[in-house]
């Protein structure tokens, strides 16, 4: 029998990441067919897609945030200011990453997460749907996963 020692520690430590990430992508790729052939190509990386909207006087009046990756859309924030709610501007937004997604970046799916306090119902709307439901995440908020193939 083999006894080893490690030591174990908790702190943030970005470089250690970084290998920890290429590692895991390696071993990854070594088993899956589907990601090694990923490996080389423009899709191996994930591409920021950010859409803004300005008012009148050149404040932020909205935007969305996401990326782009192996051909789906991550939608990792969309917002409105109050002012502009109800105008149809998050509609605007997602339409247009959306539309970017698909023409020129060739993506077929995109996906979000949203809390039930948030924008499931708007993403419903907008031809979304549930995949996952993570209820007291965080505690007293249900976190929604919903996807939408695109075009």
């Amino acid at each position: 029998m083999v006894c080893r020692m490690f030591r174990i520690e908790a702190e943030v430590d970005k470089a250690r990441r970084d290998l920890l990430r290429s590692r895991l992508w390696d071993t990854n790729t070594a088993v899956s067919p589907v990601l090694a052939a990923l490996r080389g190509t423009p899709d191996e990386r994930q591409h920021p897609l950010h859409v803004w909207a300005s008012d009148e006087s050149g404040e932020l009046a909205g935007g969305l945030v996401g990326h782009t990756w192996a051909t789906w859309l991550h939608v990792t924030y969309l917002w409105v200011d109050n002012r502009h709610r109800g105008t149809g501007l998050g509609s605007r937004l997602l339409a247009e990453a959306e539309r970017i997604a698909r023409t020129d970046r060739a993506c077929r799916h995109a996906r979000l997460e949203t809390w039930d306090f948030q924008a499931p119902d708007f993403y419903r709307r907008h031809g979304y749907e549930v995949v996952c439901v993570i209820p007291g995440y965080p505690p007293g908020i249900t976190e929604y996963t919903l996807t939408k193939r695109l075009g």
